[in-house]
């Protein structure tokens, strides 16, 4: 009874061992006698004890692997270093087990001779300014050239490209200057915006002050009209008045009189004595004698 327990637990061991769960994005490439037999997707699996084997489980995420920095030579003689980052997917996991040996060895080989056979064909102004096109192509390159090997390429960078130093600092040196080239243009344009504003200030304040004068001077001038215009209503009304009171003779000498006084008073050295008024003098003359005869 013992050895039938045993032989059952050996039994029952070797096919809990022989059970598979192939876990999500991933698979699992089967041999039997050293040869393929399938490719498990996810899920429960079991294979047959001492004939089948798992030759390799394949992960089915897109992967990313950043390459070494690799020299190349521009058009124009200039070696540079330059180094890669690859985003890549197994779409075929039988072709990436037995299409190729090592493939991220060989991706890496590939795309270190292409990124040297572009590379070459531009000069180093084209290669540090033109990051895309260079992406473009060696994606494109290695995308058909992977495809034998179940893999494909979706993206690929350049992660650096590193000049050598002589170059840097030329680069450098270029930069600074166009950067003072820069804050000169700045600094003369916003001299010459501010000289604008101040003479269009000047030009603004002359403007206003002159209006202000031309105001003035039309008030000032609209105050004496205004003026004269009340003299002149006055005195036509004092005309009217006397007009409607019929004042005598004597009324109007006296005020002869008063004209007289004031004319006297100033410093006019000839006055002209209207011939009423003389004969009005003369009257008064007569009655002051007559008044000292009777005096005396």
């Amino acid at each position: 009874m013992l050895p039938v327990i045993i032989i059952a637990v050996i039994v029952l061991i070797i096919l809990v061992k022989n059970i598979r769960v192939i876990p999500q994005a991933h698979t699992a490439i089967i041999e039997r006698l050293g040869a393929y037999q399938a490719t498990w997707s996810v899920g429960f699996h079991m294979k047959i004890p001492f004939i089948d084997r798992i030759a390799k489980t394949v992960s089915l995420k897109e992967q990313v692997v950043d390459f070494e920095p690799q020299p190349v030579i521009t058009k124009d003689n200039v070696t540079m270093q330059i180094d890669t980052v690859i985003f890549y997917q197994i779409t075929d996991p039988k072709l990436f087990v037995y299409g190729v040996e090592r493939p991220l060895s060989a991706i890496e080989n590939l795309t270190a001779t292409t990124l040297r056979n572009i590379i070459g064909d531009l000069e180093l102004d084209q290669t540090l300014t033109s990051r895309d096109t260079i992406n473009s192509k060696m994606r494109a390159i290695l995308d058909e050239a992977t495809d034998p090997w179940g893999i494909k390429v979706n993206r690929v960078e350049l992660k650096n490209i590193i000049p050598p130093k002589q170059i840097r600092d030329a680069m450098e040196r270029q930069m600074k200057a166009e950067r003072e080239r820069r804050e000169l243009i700045l600094k003369a344009e916003g001299e010459k915006k501010s000289a604008i504003l101040i003479a269009e200030g000047e030009k603004e304040a002359a403007i206003l002050r002159a209006e202000a004068a031309k105001e003035t001077a039309i008030r000032e001038a609209q105050g004496e009209a205004e003026a004269i215009l009340s003299v002149q209503s006055a005195t036509a009304e004092g005309i009217k008045k006397l007009n409607e009171a019929s004042p005598g003779n004597a009324i109007v000498a006296l005020k002869g009189f008063e004209a007289l006084e004031k004319l006297a008073s100033g410093n006019a050295t000839k006055i002209i004595i209207p011939s009423e008024i003389q004969g009005i003098a003369g009257l008064a003359t007569s009655i002051k004698e007559l008044v000292v005869d009777e005096n005396k």
